[in-house]
């Protein structure tokens, strides 16, 4: 583990150690109306982090070795596998922080789990891969270690009736990926993601006060995006939130249902600061 030095030199030197290789993942696009779903498994996209094992270490998507308990990677196989640490819907921030912390917490991670969504390394094409990842589940035999459900849908109805489940349990949205596809590092237009709210990121730029019962607080967040296009939102902040809001020059996440012809998103909401 990392242990920090007075030294400046030493310093750098056992800080850089808490780096391993930087992962070369594959990453999602969204889907549009085309699509043919019989080509498709499909799987809940899990709002946690994401996870890469290498083999001996596990990591964050820029490379950062995760501090986990011993017992938590125990059994794990020396295969790289891609996945989602995840425990249950609405956790993100909890898994957040038993990510980021210095300090080893067995309690922070007892009910994480590595959810396995893919095998980076294999030369398959994604159906062979499914049958590949439930073998590597089953050797392991880890409570720590599990398989995202993947499965079939007849039909398009079929498809947005399990949207609407999903998000109607407070999941963030699909995950389609296409049955021959092989995995790519980068952007794959075979891996797809599809969600009923869109979520974008952009930066406060001012506070704008309240009015009737959110006197003396946070109206709402004047923000702009990384095209410039300036707007506010005003919903989705708790009364703490409104109280001790995001500062300025803070990037924040917001989720949207399309936009305007001036590219405004639209029904904007706030959903966390981007850490």
């Amino acid at each position: 583990m990392c242990k920090p030095s007075l030294a400046l030199a030493l310093f750098f030197l056992l800080h850089f150690t808490c780096y391993a290789q930087q992962p070369r993942l594959q990453h999602s696009v969204v889907a549009d109306e085309n699509i043919s779903i019989k080509h498709y498994w499909v799987s809940e996209k899990l709002d946690g982090v994401r996870g890469y094992w290498d083999g001996k270490h596990l990591l964050t998507r820029s490379g950062i070795i995760i501090k986990t308990p011993s017992w938590f990677t125990k059994n794990w196989p020396v295969t790289p596998l891609d996945g989602e640490l995840w425990s249950q819907r609405n956790s993100f921030q909890q898994i957040v922080s038993c990510v980021k912390s210095q300090k080893v917490l067995p309690q922070c991670w007892q009910k994480i789990s590595l959810m396995l969504f893919d095998l980076p390394h294999h030369q398959g094409s994604f159906s062979q891969r499914i049958i590949a990842m439930e073998k590597i589940v089953s050797n392991a035999r880890s409570p720590h270690l599990k398989m995202i459900k993947q499965t079939r849908l007849k039909s398009k109805k079929a498809l947005y009736q399990s949207l609407e489940d999903v998000v109607k349990k407070k999941g963030e949205g699909l995950m389609l990926h296409h049955e021959n596809a092989y995995y790519q590092v980068g952007s794959n237009p075979k891996l797809l993601k599809l969600k009923k709210y869109q979520d974008a990121e952009a930066v406060v730029i001012k506070h704008i006060k309240g009015k009737g019962k959110y006197s003396n607080m946070l109206g709402s967040l004047l923000v702009e995006t990384p095209l410039g296009i300036q707007f506010k939102i005003g919903s989705g902040l708790s009364d703490l939130q409104r109280k001790d809001p995001p500062p300025v020059g803070a990037t924040i996440t917001y989720q949207y249902i399309g936009k305007t012809q001036r590219g405004v998103p639209r029904f904007a909401s706030f959903i966390r600061i981007r850490k």
